[in-house]
C-alpha cells in the first residue's frame, strides 16, 4: 500500500497549503481527497507535486507492505 503521510509533512515544511495547491498550482480537490485517503492517484499528479515542492517521490509517498493475506490465483 502506498501512503502519503510524508506529503503533508513536506507541504508544511515548504509552507504550501492545500488551498495554494488548488488555486495557484491547479491540483484538483478530488486528487487531494484521494491523497488524504491513501487511494490511487496518477503518476502525473505525483510528478506535479514533486515539481511544485521541489522534492523527490520519497518526500511525498511511502510504500507500506499490506499485511492482509493474499488469495491464491487459480
Amino acid at each position: 500500500m502506498i501512503v502519503y503521510t510524508k506529503l503533508w509533512e513536506t507541504l508544511k515544511e515548504r509552507g504550501i497549503s492545500q488551498y495554494k495547491l488548488i488555486r495557484q498550482y491547479g491540483i484538483s480537490t478530488g486528487q487531494l481527497d484521494r491523497l488524504r485517503k491513501n487511494e490511487n492517484v496518477s503518476t502525473y499528479t505525483l510528478d506535479a507535486l514533486c515539481r511544485i515542492l521541489g522534492c523527490s517521490l520519497s518526500d511525498v509517498a511511502t510504500y507500506v507492505p499490506d499485511d492482509s493475506p493474499t488469495k491464491d490465483k487459480q
